[in-house]
This record gives structure tokens, C-alpha cells and sequence, in this order.
């Protein structure tokens, strides 16, 4: 089975010359990663390339620094209905402007259980592990992916967990990707607890922290519950299963890379409407 693009036209370039100039430029502003140890989790965004690409940017910019992975776990956040249950694209390909990225297979096999269903439709509209994939075809065009739709429970960290095992059996080396804007803020999301103007980009600075200091400090089992209390990141399930999938393979810490704001990153008069975009590796 191949997964044809949903949204390339729309959140990044549809034909492949543009479409890889702007992940360079995505890449640019990126700095050197020192640290020794292997990244084996990282929070990446998943707006249109304009707004979060160059946050991304950072993450997949701290990989390339390392030994090339294997495999790329991309666990997603779920925007659409029907979607209860964690459910992973376990065969085939997907297709990206740079070129098609071939699923893991034999890792699906391995993963196999009650836990992860192995659902391709629940992929079939959903953006937020697509806008990954042409970072991914441009860095390393010979990894295999694994995509996991992850919704917000109490189960997520185990989902992690599991993969995390089945990746350690098989000797892969396969850092995993979470994917999760952060608050979205402003009457076009029904959500301004301090109105609008500059207190409210302060506000939305300050709640978005929250659930950062929670990623770095690699608090798995607190990130959901965070993120329904204060509404600050729409895939808190699939970074709660980073976050522990990272663990479980030997992650002791995090760094944040980068955080900002779509106001930020494109002001359109005094803040009003704003969403936030978070860039953190763990290793």
C-alpha cells in the first residue's frame, strides 16, 4: 500500500525542487549539536513548513548530526474522529515530493499486539506525521519509516514502551519522533483566557512552557493530563509515547532547540490568534 500526500500544496511544496529549497531553508538556522550521547526522541511541530518548518528544522538538523538512523518512529497526533486507538501505516510506502519512504515492516510485525493496531486508514487525512516525511526524504532518504497515530490516554507512555521493545529486539537503530503543535490561542480557536494583545502572547509563552519543562524533564506519565488541563499541545499522546519510548531505550534528558509562536514567526497586527511550536531532542 502507498500513502499518496494530503497536504502537499497546502502546509509545504508540492513539487520537488521547491519543496526541497524550503527544507534547506528550514535546516539553515539550525546550530551544532555537542552533545555525545544518540538523540532517541525529539519533539517536532507539524504546522505548515511558513510557520513551524524552520522549529522542526532543528530536530531533524541535530540527526543529521549523528549516526544514520535505520528507521524514523514517527508517533502523530490524531486531529480527525475515529481514531480511538493507537494505529500504525504498517506496510507499503509513503510518498513525498523528494521521493517515497518505505515503511518498516519487519517492525510492525515485531510491534504486533492489542496495543497498536495496524490501521492504515486512520493515516488517510491526517497531517501531522505527513509534514515530517520531506525532512526525513532530504536527510535520509534510506531510512524506513513507522508511523503511529497515537491518541491523548492514559495507555500512550506504554505505547512507547512497547515499540521501544520491539526496536531493542531487532537491534535497530531508530530514533522515534513525536509530532504535537502547542497552545492555540485566540477567537479563531474559541480560547482567550487573557483577551488578546501582549499579555495573551505572554500567556500562551508561559502555558506552553508547562508541558516543555514537562518534555525535558522527560515526565511521560504527566503529559497528557497536562495538556487537558491547559490546553497546551493538540498530540499530547504521541509525545507522552516518545517521551517513554525514548526512556525505555536509555534517554536520561532533554534540550529544548527552539520555541516560538506563529505570531512570532508572521505578525499580523497585535497578537490575537497564535499557535505554539516547540523543538526538543532527548538523549
Amino acid at each position: 500500500m502507498r500513502r499518496s500526500p494530503t497536504v502537499a500544496g497546502l502546509f509545504y511544496p508540492a513539487d520537488e525542487g521547491t519543496c526541497r529549497r524550503q527544507v534547506l531553508q528550514c535546516l539553515q538556522d539550525a546550530e551544532l549539536f555537542e552533545e555525545s550521547q544518540p538523540i532517541l526522541g525529539g519533539m517536532v511541530p507539524h504546522a505548515g513548513f511558513t510557520y513551524s518548518g524552520p522549529t522542526a528544522g532543528r530536530v531533524f538538523a541535530a540527526l543529521s548530526q549523528q549516526a544514520l538512523p535505520e528507521t524514523i518512529v514517527l508517533f502523530g497526533a490524531v486531529h480527525s474522529w475515529g481514531v480511538s486507538i493507537p494505529s500504525m501505516f504498517g506496510s507499503g510506502s509513503w510518498r513525498t515530493p523528494l521521493g517515497d519512504l518505505l515503511i518498516d515492516e519487519e517492525l510492525a510485525q515485531e510491534i504486533g499486539g492489542d496495543l497498536i493496531a495496524d490501521r492504515p486508514q486512520a493515516h488517510a487525512g491526517e497531517h501531522s506525521i505527513e509534514v515530517q516525511t520531506p525532512f526525513i526524504a532530504h536527510l535520509f532518504p534510506h531510512a524506513r519509516i513507522l508511523p503511529i497515530a497515537v491518541p491523548p490516554t492514559d495507555s500512550s507512555p506504554q505505547i512507547g514502551r512497547e515499540v521501544a521493545r520491539a526496536v531493542r529486539k531487532l537491534g535497530r537503530r531508530a530514533p522515534a519522533l513525536g509530532s504535537s503543535d502547542m497552545t492555540h490561542y485566540g477567537p479563531r480557536y474559541g480560547f482567550t483566557p487573557v483577551g488578546i494583545g501582549d499579555k495573551a502572547l505572554q500567556w500562551v509563552r508561559r502555558n506552553d512552557a508547562r508541558f516543555l519543562d514537562l518534555v525535558v524533564a522527560m515526565c511521560a506519565e504527566e503529559l497528557v493530563n497536562e495538556a487537558e488541563t491547559h490546553y497546551n499541545a493538540c498530540g499530547s499522546g504521541a509525545i507522552a509515547a516518545m517521551v517513554a519510548y525514548a526512556a525505555e531505550l536509555g534517554a536520561t534528558q532533554g534540550k529544548l532547540l527552539h520555541y516560538t509562536t506563529s505570531h512570532e514567526v508572521l505578525p499580523m497586527g497585535p497578537p490575537t490568534d497564535m499557535v505554539g511550536y516547540g523543538a526538543v531532542v532527548l538523549f
